[in-house]
């Protein structure tokens, strides 16, 4: 992989193109990364470059980490960040401790894959959580008309088959779309306008990376 970044979800808006049609994009707030550390075939066992995102608003942000994590930014002399990641880079030898990876590292027209933790519905019914229909509303429903209907047979196979859809916990999974354009890259805001929508809150953090399947 050559390129990847962090970032948070601001929010969509449109965007028009040369020919006025009319974009509508995700604005993404992409980095800037500091690299904290470099693991080694030697010593870890696979090579990959360790990577912080996101000021901490405190007099000490040390403070707001734990041991391990704040141990990592003592020994890179690197000022405390919110989120430590790690990337396989393909060119691992060209970043040293204390680089800084901006947003730029991407161009217009670039296809990637984006990654975050879906939006958290919590308990959700059968119409909400997998799109189920209402049952009808005359002869005697009554106003169970969001509930599912059967689960089961009664006396074969006497049991609730594996798999079927009920409701439950809705959301909060990780999340990655694939193969989405980007569109616009702003150095200047640290900003990239991604063609179409992209999992997670506004505020959520993402991760933004080079397509697997598409160039």
């Amino acid at each position: 992989m050559e390129k990847a970044i962090l970032g948070k979800k601001l929010g969509m808006t449109q965007i028009f193109d040369d020919k006025g049609i009319m974009i509508p994009v995700t604005v993404v707030e992409a980095g800037p990364m500091t690299v904290v550390r470099k693991k080694t075939v030697e010593r870890d066992g696979y090579s990959a470059t360790v990577v912080a995102y996101g000021d901490i608003k405190a007099e000490k942000p040390l403070d707001k980490l734990n041991k391990p994590e704040a141990g990592v930014f003592k020994k890179a002399k690197v000022e405390a960040k919110k989120h430590l990641k790690e990337f396989k880079y393909s060119n691992v030898d060209v970043l040293e401790i204390g680089a800084t990876i901006k947003c730029d590292v991407f161009a217009n027209g670039d296809f990637v894959d984006v990654s975050g933790v879906s939006k958290g519905h919590g308990f959700s019914g059968t119409i909400k959580r997998w799109n189920h229909s209402r049952l009808k509303e005359t002869h005697g429903t009554g106003p169970v008309v969001r509930q599912r209907g059967s689960c089961g047979m009664r006396s074969d196979p006497s049991r609730v088959m594996k798999g079927l859809h009920m409701a439950g916990q809705f959301g909060h999974d990780n999340v990655t779309v694939q193969n989405l354009k980007i569109v616009k890259v702003d150095t200047s805001r640290n900003v990239l306008l991604i063609k179409g929508a992209i999992p997670g809150p506004n505020g959520g953090l993402v991760t933004v990376k080079q397509a697997v399947k598409k160039s």
